[in-house]
């Protein structure tokens, strides 16, 4: 009786302090072996093992009845579990479940975006061109954001050089296809957002049928051709690009959407640099926290433009010199006679006469 006055003291303690019940599964443990040791090293006769009762031998078949009905109970639930595994309830269209409202609480609060804008960012598609240092931060922040479906496409493999500034890349997934190792990252931080990896390169044959299927591009590439090929994609579909570039210290982002009244990116860069001129980061070096940046600012304004919130960069290029902790915003509106979005800023008189001498 003393010792089960004792297991129910401590029983006690540990639910008003909201301990685990394996907690206090251990304390009750601890007594007990206190119990046994008592029996094992004191006289048979004396005041404290006859105040506990029995014997060792008896405290003993005690203690192996007790852990042969804790193993079984274990076991059952085991069982229990891999019968009936459990799974979140599923989604209702149209409403958050209790985890994603906790998930994401501190968006909803936000009064320019609240519960319409968090359920905007869950029924978005977003692409993003390349899974390097650009597309690892744009990727974790949108998937951490809440968007729903996600589509990465690069035909890259992680390189151990590639974790200097890649941050959703790990040493482990050395060797590891960008896009699978980027999809791992992502089903680990959010398993509430859809992750497409395409581990291929981006080409004209296949470019237009995969940015149809997404609402907002993020062209994170680190060569002029898919550049100026996600721009003409873009600007042909109708879909808003955020585009992004960086070197050494520097970086750069803007949005273009000529469709609504924004400049395209050939706009401001009808031309490739001449080789040589703008030369990689493997060759010109660029410092580990730069992409972070500017790939944050990516994914920050793919949430504005989902939502809504805020002034977005249609029309305006942010200009970031990280050397010197200097911003600049530059103006920046459609070229007339754009080769990729021309038709679309033609004045009104001009598209009736074209529209007649197709007639």
């Amino acid at each position: 009786m003393l010792f089960v006055g004792m297991a129910a003291v401590l029983w006690g303690i540990g639910a008003l302090l909201r301990a685990p019940v394996a907690a206090r599964l251990v304390m009750i443990a601890i007594l007990y072996g206190g119990v046994l040791l008592v029996h094992l090293t004191l006289p048979t006769g004396a005041a404290l093992p006859r105040a506990l009762g029995g014997s060792a031998a008896s405290w003993g078949a005690l203690g192996v009845l007790a852990a042969l009905g804790l193993g079984y109970g274990a076991v059952v639930r085991r069982l229990k579990a891999r019968a009936h595994p459990a799974v979140p309830p599923p989604a209702v269209p149209g409403q958050f479940r209790p985890a994603e409202l906790d998930r994401y609480a501190r968006h909803i609060m936000l009064r320019e975006l609240g519960g319409p804008g968090q359920r905007a960012l869950r029924g978005a598609r977003v692409l993003v061109v390349g899974a390097g240092g650009l597309g690892s931060p744009a990727l974790l922040y949108l998937a951490a954001a809440g968007v729903g479906t996600i589509g990465v496409i690069d035909d890259d493999v992680v390189e151990n050089s590639n974790l200097q500034r890649q941050v959703i890349h790990t040493d482990a997934r050395i060797g590891m296809a960008k896009v699978f190792s980027a999809e791992a990252a992502l089903r680990a931080l959010n398993p509430f957002v859809t992750v497409r990896p395409y581990h291929r390169r981006l080409v004209p044959d296949m470019a237009e049928g995969l940015l149809a299927d997404y609402d907002l591009i993020l062209d994170g590439s680190d060569n002029f051709d898919t550049r100026y090929l996600v721009n003409a994609m873009a600007v042909g579909l109708g879909k808003p690009l955020i585009s992004a570039a960086m070197t050494q210290w520097e970086g750069q982002i803007g949005l273009y959407d000529p469709t609504r009244g924004g400049p395209c990116y050939e706009c401001l860069f009808p031309e490739r640099p001449a080789p040589g001129l703008v030369p990689s980061c493997a060759e010109a070096g660029i410092v580990a926290p730069l992409p972070g940046i500017i790939g944050s600012m990516m994914a920050l304004e793919a949430v504005k433009a989902i939502t809504g919130a805020g002034e977005g960069l249609r029309g305006r290029l942010m200009i970031y010199d990280a050397l010197y902790a200097e911003v600049r915003v530059i103006r920046a509106g459609a070229r007339p006679g754009c080769a990729i979005c021309g038709h679309l800023h033609a004045p009104a008189a001009d598209q009736g006469q074209t529209q007649k001498g197709k007639g």
